[in-house]
């Protein structure tokens, strides 16, 4: 990346600035090394990216999804992106339940028929379904000489679920272009309306049998209203800084504040004897609010062949969860247009104070409580390889294979004797394949 700032090269600063950027935020590399005297206002025919990912988790969820993204740069530096995105997801996820050393017998959400997990064996519930379409737009304009908005809506729908966005960004360069600084707004509204309806807080699950004359008014008893939503409103404050003409670097600061239904309807919590021995199923109950923060710093460094791309991501709640991300990648040109990128990103996590694996029959009921592993206490990482190459016409092809790993841990509470020999903090691994085109 040519960042020099002697005046033979002052007009392709800003070419480079954002050349440089989009390299920072993840396009590939070959964008990076293409001429920087290229202009970049002259009108431009539509470009695409599109994807195909796969996730499949060991024994348990698995996903497919499609993406395709079109571009268009008109005159004077307007620019519309519009995305589609398609996924599936099938399989069985954790229900917050433990092991027990016997059979356990489970509701289904819905509260037509049960089902039964073996003894010795971590609870799922394997009516995990859903297909999700997913609409983004956003147009990009200067409002200025070194003034650039951008505003944008998104439209996501699942069988039972909606969510709806809108954001606005304003980014401002100065010092030769050098330094970018922005700011972000977003807000969105989703609306939960779950199969079966939303589940009372702490309510029991109700097992028996369902041809039971009493059964749809007994479960309706358990049932609170048939949907709910929450909004969430994102602040982001950011600035790009080129270091020299081989790297540059970007500091942000986010802040979100959720308000609404934040319960998962589908999680329980087992409730426990002194021995061990669930007595009772009931459904999780959470705040219904959460505000978060989070830091964020990365840096590119752009080597005479290679491309070093590390982040760092500090993140902290009002719900006392902490995490620490770190992501790198280093890319590796290879003869002609090719290239391979070694991934490894590491992430750890503390437990929500409201946190807990089980509930303990005849203790005094907390105000709030949640089994879901994904709030716990938990450390995972990913090991990765993407492989590129340059095809005609600027057309590109990648390639991108990961392993992923995820281990829950005991957060401080004491197991009982009769589970001491089941693994009530069960681990994730999931493998990632994804292919990428663009033309």
């Amino acid at each position: 990346m040519q960042l020099e700032d002697n005046g033979a090269n002052k007009v392709n600063v800003k070419a480079a600035l954002s050349l440089a950027t989009c390299a920072l935020l993840g396009s590939d590399s070959a964008d990076a090394q293409e001429p920087l005297g290229q202009s970049l206002a002259s009108p431009t025919p539509w470009s695409f990216d599109t994807a195909v990912l796969l996730y499949t988790e060991a024994d348990r969820v698995s996903a497919l999804e499609a993406m395709i993204s079109a571009n268009k740069e008109f005159d004077d530096e307007h620019f519309l992106t519009l995305k589609l995105t398609i996924d599936t997801l099938t399989g069985a996820s954790a229900s917050g339940a433990v092991e027990q050393p016997q059979v356990q017998t489970f509701t289904r959400p819905s509260g037509n028929g049960q089902y039964q997990i073996a003894a010795g064996t971590t609870p799922l519930d394997d009516t995990f379904h859903d297909t999700r379409v997913q609409l983004n737009g956003q147009w990009t304009q200067p409002i200025g000489k070194d003034l650039a908005a951008s505003i944008g809506a998104h439209l996501s729908k699942e069988f039972d679920y909606l969510s709806l966005g809108l954001n606005v960004n304003v980014s401002y360069d100065f010092n030769l272009k050098n330094t970018t600084a922005s700011a972000g707004f977003s807000h969105f509204k989703d609306t939960f309306s779950p199969i079966g309806e939303i589940p009372k807080p702490f309510a029991s699950m109700l097992i028996g049998n369902s041809d039971d004359p009493t059964w749809d008014n007994e479960f309706a008893d358990t049932r609170l209203i048939d949907e709910d939503d929450k909004s969430t409103t994102d602040i982001l404050l950011g600035l790009t800084q080129v270091i020299n003409r081989r790297m540059i670097t970007q500091f942000n600061y986010s802040y979100s504040m959720v308000d609404g239904y934040l319960t998962d309807p589908f999680k329980v919590l087992s409730v426990l004897n002194n021995q061990g021995i669930s007595q009772d199923f009931v459904y999780e109950s959470r705040p219904s609010e959460r505000t978060k923060h989070s830091l964020f710093a990365q840096s590119k460094y752009h080597f005479e062949s290679t491309i070093l791309d590390v982040s760092y991501r500090y993140m902290w709640d009002d719900w006392q969860i902490k995490s620490h991300t770190v992501d790198t990648r280093w890319r590796f040109n290879l003869q002609g247009s090719h290239y391979i990128e070694p991934h490894i990103r590491f992430y750890d996590q503390s437990a929500a104070e409201f946190y807990q694996p089980f509930l303990l029959h005849g203790k005094t009921q907390p105000a709030f409580a949640s089994a879901d592993y994904r709030i716990g206490e938990m450390n995972a990482y990913t090991l990765g390889v993407k492989y590129g190459l340059g095809l005609n016409n600027d057309e590109k092809l990648a390639f991108r294979l990961e392993y992923y790993s995820q281990q829950p841990k005991n957060s401080g509470f004491e197991q009982p004797v009769s589970l001491a020999d089941f693994d009530l903090y069960e681990g994730v691994d999931a493998v990632i394949l994804q292919v990428s085109y663009s033309f």
